[in-house]
């Protein structure tokens, strides 16, 4: 569910109209909905109500500090995967004691910020990082707590591009090289082992590999505890699906019924790390019509947001669905590409796609854009990154500014030979 809806043709967020939003801020803009996020972390952290957990946020979904600090309001930690994220946590409110650091190219500088701020604990990715991770800990004094994720090798039916365990992956260790690790990281002075996690993929839209990898992790658990290592931690990851176009993917409750049985009795703490279920449908990219252009082949929508913007489509491939911000009645329907002003034939949001005419000067309404929209934004083509804006209780919340051009050369130097 979502809280973006029409009144009498005009398409709001909560009740105020996206018109008068994109009126005050300009446009390209990310609106997202204070409501909707709410409803979907409780929706998540209700579901696993009866079992010991901690809601480690996926933040490259979406980080924006209000997004953040909304999240720590709710009781949710921190799943990151850099120093900037953990900046960015710690800005916001989130307890380290419930951060955990995921990630394969962890550096010595961030292995030394985590450790030095106290983070709940490491999920180790190669044996080469464990041993880093040691030998900093050591200059400093210090245990580091770690989890070390395994690949269970379980196909995910998603994208390749997001598909994370299977052995080609190079996020993990291999299921087969599992005790070797553990034993590994058990012999190191400075390594405090903790936990055992993974990570299938993202945009799962069943339950079953969910299970099926918990199930081979327990299986390892069980074999972990008999060699006397204490696991306390259970990450079991995330990847929930959303609906983008016609998916029906599983509810966080159907999906805590299917788990929850499996380790009520391990007297471990189960971590859960879901970032699209809770922001994906929370939000929307709005852009505005620039021109439309009829080829010998093709229709094109010209608007002024672009891959930049919101890169999903590019990459990916990745559907979503794109709606009028006024419904037009008896509007003619159109085949045509919405495509944005960078200067790449890869700049779309739709290939293909039916949807009512569209005009110069009208929005529309990118949806299911709350997660790795803004996240994945980037200044290609000296384009200054959009605003993005909270609705909550009838009041409208700039969480970003616009970037001006100014903020395009920021940091950067010309150097003395070439000043005159």
């Amino acid at each position: 569910m979502h809280d973006f809806l029409y009144r009498q043709g005009e398409m709001h967020c909560e009740n105020v109209a996206i018109e008068r939003i994109a009126k005050e801020v300009g446009t390209p803009c990310y609106i997202y909905s204070h409501h909707t996020l709410v409803q979907h972390y409780r929706a998540f952290d209700g579901a696993f109500h009866s079992v010991p957990h901690i809601v480690a946020f996926a933040m490259k979904a979406n980080s924006n500090l209000a997004i953040l600090r909304l999240m720590a309001r709710e009781g949710s930690g921190a799943d990151i995967v850099s120093g900037g994220e953990l900046y960015r946590a710690l800005k916001a409110g989130i307890s380290p004691a419930k951060t955990v650091f995921a990630g394969v190219g962890k550096t010595r500088e961030e292995i030394r910020y985590a450790l030095q701020t106290d983070i709940l604990m490491f999920n180790v990715e190669s044996s080469a990082e464990l041993r880093a991770i040691d030998e900093v800990a050591a200059e400093m004094g210090r245990r580091a707590r770690v989890a070390l994720r395994i690949n269970p090798d379980i196909d995910p039916k998603t994208h390749p591009y997001i598909s994370t365990g299977l052995k080609k992956s190079k996020f993990g260790f291999s299921a087969d090289r599992a005790l070797e690790e553990f034993k590994l990281a058990s012999s190191l002075p400075h390594i405090e082992v903790v936990g055992v996690h993974k990570h299938i993929g993202s945009q799962l839209t069943e339950v079953a590999p969910f299970v099926e990898a918990l199930k081979k992790i327990l299986l390892l658990v069980e074999v972990l505890k008999s060699h006397g290592t204490d696991i306390r931690y259970i990450n079991i990851g995330g990847g929930l699906g959303i609906t983008y176009s016609d998916e029906r993917p599983p509810r966080p409750q159907d999906l805590a019924e299917a788990i929850s049985p499996l380790v009520h009795d391990l007297k471990c703490v189960l971590i859960m790390e879901p970032g699209r279920v809770i922001v994906g449908n929370a939000g929307i990219l709005v852009t505005r019509v620039l021109y439309t252009k009829q080829s010998e082949t093709k229709r094109f929508v010209i608007v002024d947001a672009a891959m930049n913007d919101l890169i999903r489509p590019s990459l990916y491939g990745a559907y979503h669905e794109i709606r009028p911000v006024r419904e037009v009645p008896g509007a003619k329907t159109i085949t045509a590409d919405v495509v944005g002003p960078v200067c790449e034939s890869g700049d779309f949001l739709a290939k293909d796609r039916e949807m009512p005419e569209a005009r110069p000067g009208d929005l529309l309404a990118v949806m299911s854009a709350g997660a790795y929209g803004f996240t994945m934004a980037s200044n290609y083509n000296s384009r200054p990154r959009v605003a993005e804006i909270l609705i909550k209780d009838g009041q409208i919340h700039v969480i970003r500014a616009r970037e001006e051009y100014a903020d395009l050369v920021r940091g950067e130097v010309i150097p003395e030979f070439l000043s005159t």
